[in-house]
């Protein structure tokens, strides 16, 4: 498979700046060295705007038009309007917390997530992220991450529940979470945890942009068996991505067949869990064991 151990993938606008700007060169019938002698700019400095391993800037954007022959107003601002949110993206909410984020490899997940349209996850272990509660963030936080101090624990706890906010308001993500029943019984030893999480897993159930499905442990060997992984959609035309924790080596996936891949599997994944009203059904029983 074809993946990349980048910490900072490209983000949506950049990726659709690459796509364009190879399109008008190509169309001009222009090389990069070609291209490099007219704006002066690197050959090297062109080839990652072109793959995306960098950003550029409304003036060097300019030139590149220029150079391309493009005059239409319209088109113009278009391919602008993708550089400047390009730059805003780099400037993230998440930057005030980028000391402890540096040390999860998080910040390339949370660019990507922040502006991906829909989201598949699987987890085997865990709760989804956006699906914890605040107690159960906290709680787990502590014990995987034992080489942070409480305060960083804190942080990375805020980010977790700040990242929440894209399932609410107009642009909702579209969320689909396939659990494990594995990260529901690991909370058997603490039930005031577990009761508040099998709450907030109800609430967040009924939501319109939320499907909730529970694996069981009845479901047997299934393809999931390597591990959590979630997929990404954006808006046109930038393809799916397919993000695989791997502890402090999180990798992501953009080829096609890579994600053709992931794709099938959670297919067999939400095919052999639980639906959405027989897993409500089942959060609503584990909910009313707790409480005896």
């Amino acid at each position: 498979m074809a993946w990349k151990r980048n910490p900072a993938p490209p983000s949506v606008y950049r990726r659709q700046l690459s796509a364009r700007f190879k399109e008008l060169r190509a169309q001009a019938g222009l090389t990069l060295t070609e291209v490099s002698a007219v704006v002066e700019v690197s050959q090297g400095s062109l080839s990652r705007i072109e793959n995306g391993d960098r950003g550029t800037t409304p003036v060097l954007a300019k030139a590149l038009l220029d150079c391309y022959g493009i005059t239409d107003p319209a088109a113009r601002e278009d391919i602008l309007d993708l550089v400047r949110a390009d730059a805003a993206q780099r400037q993230p909410w998440w930057r005030k917390y980028s000391a402890v984020i540096n040390t999860t490899k998080y910040g390339g997940y949370l660019a990507l997530e922040s502006s991906a349209s829909s989201l598949l996850t699987y987890e085997s272990e865990l709760i989804p992220g956006l699906l914890q509660t605040e107690e159960y963030a906290r709680h787990v936080l502590t014990v995987m991450r034992f080489d942070l101090e409480p305060p960083q624990v804190e942080e990375l706890v805020k980010v977790r529940m700040t990242r929440h906010g894209l399932l609410t308001g107009e642009q909702a993500v579209k969320l689909w979470a396939v659990i494990d029943e594995a990260a529901i019984r690991r909370l058997a030893e603490t039930p005031e945890l577990l009761r508040g999480q099998l709450q907030h897993l109800l609430d967040m159930g009924a939501r319109t942009n939320i499907t909730v499905q529970l694996l069981p442990f009845s479901a047997g060997l299934h393809p999931g068996l390597d591990g959590p992984f979630v997929i990404m959609s954006f808006p046109e035309p930038n393809p799916d991505v397919v993000w695989v924790e791997n502890g402090p080596n999180s990798v992501y996936f953009e080829g096609s067949k890579d994600v053709k891949l992931y794709t099938e599997v959670f297919d067999h994944l939400r095919a052999r869990a639980l639906g959405p009203p027989e897993t409500h059904t089942h959060l609503h029983e584990l909910l009313k064991e707790t409480r005896k």
